[in-house]
């Protein structure tokens, strides 16, 4: 059987507690081995607590420590499942996948809608296909969810009450587990295994919304040093005499912020080409973060940051696909 390395970060799959009263941490391990025994049938595990809390309490200093863990524990192992909130899943998954290039093995985060110690918990299946898939899915960050394994930096959290909390609206599973597991090949590993764990968090991710107030945003440019904009459809944004945001962009290549252009759409992505306000972005430095999620896009920013100096090889490691993260 495959070692499988099973962390723990907390999140709903690990809470006791029933509505009414407020779910919170209980004692996983105990839990785990009652309520899913036959993990021990499909892999030796070898299991570790890293942290036990809701997944909104998780910062980049826990990715880089998440990372940091994993890398010194990847040559006892073949494969790792971390299990984690569904709130901020998405967010770990894409700093996983830049942190740890070529890390060459499974590396499989799962969660659950509900405590794996209720009855009509979701969390026993999510496990049970986490460890499969940690043992014989592909070689990169993904997510394990309602039988479907998906690509980790493609996710979104679509859904609070149903089980397929998850979907990857721009780029086909990875994997089905139904009454046969079928897994894609995924990425291939391009050098060693490496850690690249430095992020700059001082990035901030803008919304654009019918009577924003570019003056708002200027006023806080001295405090950042990155900034990701989900602009409408293909990065469309207002550039007419009334709050356009061109003095957003200008400002901003003044001052050396890097700009990443995504969409509030969820399907396709960015073409800053197609419209006027997204040729006025371009031509103020704005980089196109394809259709590329919200969240990979900011957490690739901050290691964007804290990785290059220049600004020409900073937008280069942009403007490419580094994890699989973009078309």
């Amino acid at each position: 059987m495959k070692r499988i390395l099973l962390v723990h970060t907390g999140g709903t799959l690990g809470m006791t507690g029933r509505r009414p009263a407020a779910l919170k941490p209980g004692e996983f391990f105990r839990t785990l081995k009652s309520r899913v025994p036959e993990l021990r049938k499909l892999a030796k595990l070898d299991l570790h607590l890293f942290s036990n809390v809701d997944s909104s309490e998780l910062q980049p200093e826990s990715w880089v420590q998440l990372a940091t863990y994993l890398h010194e524990r990847r040559d006892d192992v073949d494969g790792v499942v971390v299990t984690h909130g569904t709130d901020t899943l998405a967010w770990t998954a894409s700093a996983l996948s830049f942190l740890l290039p070529n890390f060459g093995k499974p590396i499989v985060l799962t969660g659950a809608q509900r405590p794996l110690g209720e009855v009509r918990s979701d969390a026993r299946l999510n496990l049970v296909d986490a460890v499969t898939s940690a043992s014989a899915g592909p070689k990169e960050v993904t997510v394990c969810f309602d039988s479907h394994l998906y690509r980790g930096n493609r996710v979104r959290k679509a859904s609070v009450s149903e089980y397929d909390a998850f979907d990857s609206p721009n780029f086909p599973p990875l994997g089905v587990l139904g009454v046969d597991a079928r897994f894609e090949p995924g990425l291939a590993s391009s050098g060693k295994p490496q850690l690249a764990a430095k992020l700059d968090p001082r990035v901030f991710v803008l919304k654009v919304y019918p009577g924003l107030d570019v003056e708002l945003v200027l006023a806080m440019l001295g405090r950042v040093k990155g900034l990701v904009i989900e602009a409408y459809g293909a990065g469309n944004f207002p550039v007419g005499e009334r709050r356009s945001l061109r003095p957003l962009f200008r400002e901003a290549k003044a001052r050396d912020i890097p700009v990443v252009v995504v969409s509030q759409a969820h399907r396709n992505g960015v073409d800053l080409s197609l419209y006027e306000s997204g040729v006025v972005a371009m031509e103020e430095g704005a980089i196109s973060g394809g259709d590329m999620t919200v969240s990979a896009a900011a957490v690739k920013l901050m290691h964007a940051l804290a990785t290059f100096d220049a600004p020409k090889a900073r937008r280069g490691y942009l403007e490419r696909s580094v994890a699989g993260e973009r078309t």
